[in-house]
């Protein structure tokens, strides 16, 4: 799968797509249904699949309290390409593209540089400044064009309709199931693990430390979770995410001990597969107290994994 960062990078060759637009955050089950109906079309059309993309999301850009992301843009890319997109396009959202015309969308950025020749979106599509743009415009644009627009219903079961809001809800709530549910997968975080201040070495349980950066993680607390990816085989841990209000933490952090596992694995690019939650984060009165609930916590998280076992999960 080919990224392409930027409209200054866009190139005669990246005309002609099947494309598709939007956040894609968390790019969930509505999001893989969506994208299969694009590589479909595709395959049938014989041209590339391709999806626009923004980074920050729109939502970020336009209100500092939005909602966490499901999904950094390293993940959304890897979640992309394993649906089997050809293209990814990923354009900044800033003053700028803010400032774009929903005309402009249509007719100078879809026809006039991507040539599109058949374009799909959910049933929810807004875009242009205002998000004045809609399906009508789109499908006003292509009639005149000549390329050919489509939009899928919501996709929908007993919960609602899915979408990220509803996968963020049910991660807040620990409620793993329902979340697997909604992505069509299990919930993950990557990184590279970066040098930390050494806390959990000294509490007798080192962990490998993962920033989240500006990005806000869509769960905070203590879980039982999978690391695989640079360690040879998925492994069993134990991981806490959030600031560490004990030890005066400034920003979050997801930090992972792995059971039975003593490698340097500084700077490797590691996935952490969120299974179960033990509890939420809080302060302790002391690092001792922080130790005892520690070892609390890992006999918890080796009870649950030795209980799903069992029961063959």
């Amino acid at each position: 799968m080919e990224v392409v960062v930027g409209l200054h990078n866009l190139r005669p060759r990246h005309r002609g797509g099947v494309i598709t637009i939007g956040s894609f955050d968390g790019v969930h089950h509505a999001h893989q249904v969506l994208l299969a109906h694009v590589c479909a079309k595709a395959k049938e059309l014989g041209a590339p699949s391709t999806a626009i993309t923004f980074e920050p999301t729109p939502r970020e850009f336009f209100n500092a309290a939005a909602p966490a992301r499901l999904t950094r843009f390293r993940e959304k890319i890897t979640l992309l390409r394993r649906n089997g997109l050809d293209r990814v396009i990923c354009l900044p959202f800033n003053a700028r593209t803010s400032d774009i015309p929903a005309q402009w969308v249509v007719d100078d950025f879809l026809h006039g540089l991507l040539g599109a020749v058949y374009v799909v979106v959910g049933d929810d599509f807004r875009f242009g400044k205002g998000r004045v743009g809609d399906y009508a415009m789109l499908k006003e644009a292509g009639d005149h064009f000549g390329y050919k627009v489509s939009r899928l219903g919501p996709l929908t079961f007993d919960h609602g309709r899915v979408s990220s809001s509803l996968v963020r809800q049910a991660l807040a709530e620990g409620n793993f199931r329902l979340a697997e549910q909604l992505l069509g997968r299990p919930y993950f975080i990557m990184g590279r693990v970066v040098y930390g201040r050494q806390l959990g070495r000294q509490l007798g349980t080192p962990t490998a430390n993962i920033r989240l950066q500006r990005y806000r993680a869509a769960l905070e607390g203590v879980f039982a979770v999978t690391v695989d990816e640079g360690l040879g085989e998925p492994r069993q841990g134990v991981a806490n995410v959030g600031i560490r209000p004990t030890v005066d933490g400034k920003e979050p952090l997801l930090e992972v001990h792995v059971f039975d596992f003593d490698q340097d694995i500084y700077g490797r690019l590691l996935t952490v597969t969120f299974r179960h939650k033990i509890r939420d984060e809080y302060a302790f009165a002391s690092l001792d107290a922080l130790r005892a609930q520690i070892g609390y916590d890992l006999e918890a998280v080796r009870a649950w994994f030795k209980m799903n076992a069992a029961h063959g999960r």
